[in-house]
């Protein structure tokens, strides 16, 4: 069935982009060289881009590669090379927003999304880009549904939403506290967050302070749009983007997969609160810092800020041995543990083409010992449904004791 809308994938490295895949993204977008928004995410060199449009397009899905930081004038050549590498690689499009990469894209005939840096909040922003050559418009977050679509009704472009991921206390992330306070400017994709973190008020007369305790002020909770899909499918957008380029691949994985089966629910009309509910939970088990629908449905309130620093995860994954051979005909995975694990034991695989799979140890035999309950370390083998590489990382995976303070 052909998708109403796109669904658009972060990708930070290989294996996420397999994971993108595999889950059923329509397309994926990646950072290249140092000229986008998460230049401290692993990303894809750019001359590994002709191999994952290669990849990509041969399973029918489109590579979006970010420029989307601000340039400056010593960094102009180095724009013309990310350019040429990326036209060669006939990549599907590049996202940015400083004119200087608008208009040499453009003259070059590369397809340009205007990036969400650029806050396009209003017909007349997304018509000028339009018109200057622009063929979609990634819009301000701080939009509610029905501004998205009078926007849409109101201009030919195509749009594109975020539904899923970070937010920033900044308009569209653009944000100096970072800069100020470390050097590491958040406009460059260097952002180390201290938004995200809690503060405590000191009174420069008296010495007195007060501990900002019940929430972190400046730390939004993550946007998820799970629950209202219909609705914001209904104002018409072309593309749902996922933010996450800086997220591990089982995130990804997690959170294509639910929206995949939630816009294919829409699309047959079955999809209720219930469905909603329990793909929450499923979301929930990776990456997170609670969830809002942040400016959607109107303004956020003290309900949106996240109530902790950190990961707000239901499930947690600890790293504890590879794979060392397949048997292919016997679909027998052959391990080096590091670490103990048993019987019953939930797993996660993570590799270049494997992607991310999650799986439960059944069996666990030793040549020593024939059929075990567990092993401390050393090799074993166990039974795989899915064909495994040399080298695959092996995950335990277990409930986390975090709980979300509202």
């Amino acid at each position: 069935m052909t998708a109403m809308v796109e669904l658009l994938a972060p990708v930070r490295d290989r294996v996420s982009f397999s994971s993108a895949i595999d889950a059923g993204a329509d397309a994926v977008y990646l950072g290249i060289g140092s000229l986008n928004m998460r230049i401290n995410s692993p990303g894809i060199e750019i001359n590994e881009l002709p191999q994952i449009v290669k990849e990509a397009h041969k399973r029918g899905v489109k590579v979006y590669a970010a420029l989307n930081s601000i340039v400056y004038d010593s960094e102009l050549g180095l724009l013309e090379e990310l350019l040429m590498g990326i036209k060669r690689s006939e990549a599907d499009a590049v996202i940015c927003w400083d004119l200087s990469v608008i208009q040499r894209a453009v003259e070059m005939q590369i397809p340009v999304h205007i990036s969400t840096q650029a806050s396009v909040s209003n017909h007349r922003a997304a018509s000028f880009y339009h018109n200057v050559g622009a063929k979609r418009i990634i819009l301000a977050r701080e939009l509610t549904i029905e501004q998205i679509k009078d926007i849409k009704a109101k201009t030919s472009v195509e749009i594109e939403v975020f539904i899923h991921g970070a937010m920033c206390v900044a308009v569209s992330g653009r944000c100096f506290i970072s800069q100020f306070l470390s050097g590491h400017s958040g406009n460059r994709g260097d952002c180390l967050q201290p938004c995200r973190r809690s503060y405590r008020i000191i009174d420069t007369q008296n010495g007195d302070e007060l501990e900002l305790a019940s929430h972190t002020v400046m730390s939004p909770k993550d946007l998820c749009a799970l629950p209202i899909l219909d609705k914001l499918i209904d104002a018409g957008v072309d593309v749902l983007k996922i933010e996450g380029r800086s997220r591990p691949p089982e995130y990804v994985r997690t959170v294509v997969s639910v929206y995949r089966r939630a816009i294919r629910a829409v699309e047959s009309g079955d999809f209720n609160a219930e469905m909603a509910a329990e793909m929450m939970d499923e979301l929930a088990g990776v990456y997170n810092r609670g969830f809002s629908t942040g400016f959607l449905l109107g303004k956020p309130s003290v309900r949106d800020w996240s109530g902790r620093e950190a990961n707000q995860s239901t499930r947690q994954k600890e790293y504890i041995g590879r794979v060392l051979h397949y048997f292919t005909n016997r679909k027998i995975a052959h391990a080096q543990f590091y670490l103990p694990v048993r019987k019953g034991q939930k797993i996660q695989i993570h590799g270049l083409t494997t992607g991310v799979y999650d799986c439960e140890l059944t069996d666990l035999r030793t040549d020593e010992e024939g059929f075990v309950d567990g092993v401390e370390r050393g090799i074993a083998t166990f039974p795989c449904d899915i064909r495994l590489r040399r080298n695959d990382k092996i995950y335990a995976i277990s409930p986390s004791n975090i709980t979300e303070n509202t």
